[in-house]
């Protein structure tokens, strides 16, 4: 008795859980359903138009084989990875295969009497492939979740922010800054980038920071995006010797398996010239001396950026006088697997030396150009000059 009623505990609670598993798929289903039939009216109206140009196109083939060919029905396919949902390419795709078996059952007696092509093994690969490959490409936007039509400009965007997130603030009479951002294999995304901003009483102190994140143009712009708005955001919000620290704490708190970073904050009175530089791991800066005509390397000491907790950063300080110009840049414009630091620097200060008459004025285009032309790698420079 105790046995038999053992079992059947056992079986009611193996049905119980059959019956669970059973209503978790039934609410699934249900709402792949209802989140596909909510998928607005453009994509049922997409599907439609390309199925009716299915048999269209059969049609026309059939009609006029020397003008439209089987093959012909890949461009339907195309369009429909590029419009549709996956879900809704099977539509397509079965009126297509469809087409393709009507258009080999009509064409072959007009190919025997007028010699043109008719269906082939190789038709139907053609068009199998196009389909796989809409199918791809439904596939990818399905996942990203951003229609073809509005990824582009969704991309246009991004680089536009970007681009205005990193100019430069106007600077009082006096001054005079210029930067040039060049990404890797000429791509419109870079790894490098620049935040700035006037902040103290007045807005009487200028605060840049030039940041090169791990890695080059594509595969660094995301957490470049995502870098340059979070430091944008703290920039002016911390005391200037807290930014790197709290910039240190966010990487580290992304766990990102590429995510270090070198960044150099500048942080410069507008009324006296006086500055102090801020590194973590970053290229050492170069100041003109107007006087002695002479450049002199700056260097501060600070680890990379997400490395490890508890980063020191110490500052190196300076002075911009009438005439002198500071200069910061990436590695990407004076180091390569050619050519050492030490050789980079002097190159690039031997052609900022042409400059010197024209107060720099244009002067960083022409040196990203002329120094590093060639390198395959995100390159970043930055001008400050006081008149």
């Amino acid at each position: 008795m105790a046995d038999r009623r053992a079992g059947l505990i056992a079986a009611t609670a193996r049905w119980h859980q059959a019956y669970k598993a059973w209503h978790r798929v039934r609410i699934n289903l249900r709402k792949s359903a209802v989140d596909y039939f909510r998928g607005g009216a453009s994509d049922w109206v997409a599907l439609a138009g390309l199925v009716l140009t299915v048999p269209a196109l059969a049609c026309a083939t059939v009609l006029n084989p020397l003008w439209f060919a089987p093959e012909a029905l890949v461009l339907p396919l195309i369009a429909g990875g590029l419009l549709l949902r996956p879900a809704s390419l099977l539509g397509l795709y079965a009126a297509a295969a469809i087409a393709l078996m009507v258009e080999s059952l009509l064409l072959r007696p007009w190919e025997l009497a007028n010699g043109a092509g008719s269906v082939t093994p190789g038709t139907i690969l053609v068009v199998a492939a196009a389909g796989l490959s809409g199918l791809l490409v439904a596939q990818f936007r399905s996942r990203v979740g951003v229609p073809w039509r509005r990824g582009g400009t969704m991309l246009f965007d991004l680089r536009e922010r970007i681009r205005v997130q990193s100019k430069l603030p106007k600077l009082p009479a006096g001054w005079h800054h210029e930067m040039a951002l060049r990404p890797a294999g000429g791509q419109s995304f870079s790894g490098d980038f620049v935040v700035a901003a006037r902040t103290g009483p007045g807005r009487r102190t200028l605060e840049v920071v030039l940041t090169d994140v791990s890695g080059k143009g594509m595969d660094a712009a995301s957490r470049a995006l995502l870098l340059s708005g979070a430091f944008g955001g703290l920039l002016g919000s911390l005391p200037p010797h807290a930014f790197l620290p709290a910039a240190n704490g966010y990487l580290l708190r992304q766990s990102w398996d590429e995510g270090f970073a070198t960044s150099v904050h500048l942080v410069l009175d507008l009324d006296s010239g006086d500055y102090e530089l801020l590194s973590a791991g970053h290229v050492p800066a170069m100041q003109l001396n107007a006087g002695s005509g002479k450049w002199e390397e700056k260097a501060a000491e600070g680890p990379l950026l997400g490395v490890y907790d508890g980063a020191e950063f110490d500052p190196v300080k300076g002075t911009l006088r009438r005439g002198d110009v500071l200069m910061l840049f990436t590695d990407g414009l004076v180091e390569t697997a050619e050519r050492d630091l030490t050789e980079g620097m002097d190159r690039l200060t031997g052609e900022a030396d042409r400059y010197v008459a024209s107060s720099f004025h244009g002067a960083a285009w022409h040196l990203i150009e002329s120094v590093a032309r060639d390198v395959n790698d995100d390159r970043a420079l930055l001008l400050i000059c006081r008149d």
